[in-house]
């Protein structure tokens, strides 16, 4: 069951690279990202990479993994995959992902260690990201 949203970041796109598909004629693009917001209403930083491709014509497909940090020091993995499409303006996208984490048995993040994290991760023609997630129990 989809449950509370539990976060929102914003933040920017700070590296992009042309990678070789699996098939000449297609490539992969490896995006990472540093976003600042609140996850279960503390302020955390975010850092992660994914690499998107075109596995359908106007669908992309992605996975990718990154780390968050609390200003405490505590902080978690995650892991996930997703599917959106390009916006048609720039290198803007609109993806929709599920993400797993590892987290600290104890601590803030710890109620990330038992649900799948569900989200919106969009980026503008300027490389400006907005990601929100909610936790599905």
């Amino acid at each position: 069951m989809l449950g509370e949203q539990i976060g929102q970041m914003q933040g920017k796109v700070v590296g992009r690279r042309v990678l070789p598909g699996e098939d000449y004629r297609y490539v992969k693009m490896e995006v990472t990202v540093e976003e600042n917001g609140e996850l279960y209403g503390s302020p955390v930083t975010e850092a992660g990479t994914y690499v998107v491709f075109e596995r359908v014509p106007e669908q992309l497909y992605g996975t990718g993994q990154g780390v968050i940090g609390l200003a405490s020091g505590e902080g978690a993995i995650w892991n996930g995959h997703g599917v959106g499409t390009m916006t048609g303006e720039g290198m803007s996208m609109k993806m929709r992902f599920s993400i797993a984490v590892q987290a600290p048995k104890e601590g803030k993040l710890a109620p990330l260690n038992q649900v799948l994290v569900v989200g919106e991760h969009d980026v503008d023609d300027e490389g400006n990201t907005q990601t929100r997630m909610w936790e599905w129990k």
